[in-house]
């Protein structure tokens, strides 16, 4: 059984343009990513408890940075910048696109992708081409259906069905669920599947602790 953190603890490290400027790690990392208007801010606010952690705003794109913070020593979650919002400059959003890839492609603490989809209307030409690569590269990804209050329970449910159907295309480890800033829905298992992502390579070394106390015991003896 995994340990759980202390979301609540979960504190700002630094904001970077990319990759290039963050700082180097050998722990893990868990990066959330969405659309502009996917509600990426409040989720990680109701995932740490903290209103303030990460600033919102009510104009979606203004997520520029790859923004860092720590959970607990070596493990962090990463903010990063929204995609697919059209008033953006071109400019901009190719900046942004190119931070967002580098990082994706190259960040070797990078363990798990949250995918943050507005519940009433997943599965964008953008959302799905981010899951595809994250399948390519062997990255588990769990995609949360936001703002799911905003649905009754039966259209809510079937709504989840119908995506976990269609995100069986993808293949590889791709997980759907409800997510609700508001109203809380989600927030544990969101918790539960990332302590998974933090701690596997924690018990593997906990594992050959134990294996060489063992062997020792057996050479004491």
């Amino acid at each position: 059984m995994n340990p759980s953190l202390n979301y609540r603890k979960t504190h700002f490290i630094t904001s970077a343009p990319d990759i290039r400027a963050l700082p180097a790690d050998t722990g893990i990392e868990v990066a959330f990513a969405g659309r502009s208007n996917a509600g990426k801010s409040s989720s990680i606010n109701r995932l740490c408890d903290n209103k303030s952690l990460v600033k919102t705003s009510k104009t979606p794109g203004r997520t520029q940075l790859i923004n860092l913070f720590q959970v607990d020593e070596g493990c962090h979650i990463v903010d990063l910048p929204g995609y697919g919002f059209a008033q953006v400059p071109l400019e901009m959003k190719k900046k942004w696109q190119k931070s967002l890839g580098e990082y994706l492609q190259k960040r070797q603490q990078l363990k798990g992708l949250v995918v943050l989809m507005d519940i009433r209307h997943p599965l964008k030409e953008l959302d799905q081409d981010l899951i595809f690569w994250a399948v390519d590269s062997n990255l588990p990804v769990l995609a949360l259906l936001t703002k799911c209050d905003k649905l009754k329970s039966g259209a809510r449910k079937a709504e989840l069905q119908k995506v976990r159907e269609a995100a069986k295309d993808f293949g590889g480890d791709v997980e759907v669920e409800l997510y609700s800033s508001l109203k809380g829905i989600g927030v544990d298992k969101l918790r539960k599947k990332m302590d998974g992502w933090y701690f596997p390579p924690l018990e593997g070394v906990i594992e050959d602790a134990e294996g060489t106390e063992d062997n020792n015991s057996e050479t004491d003896a």
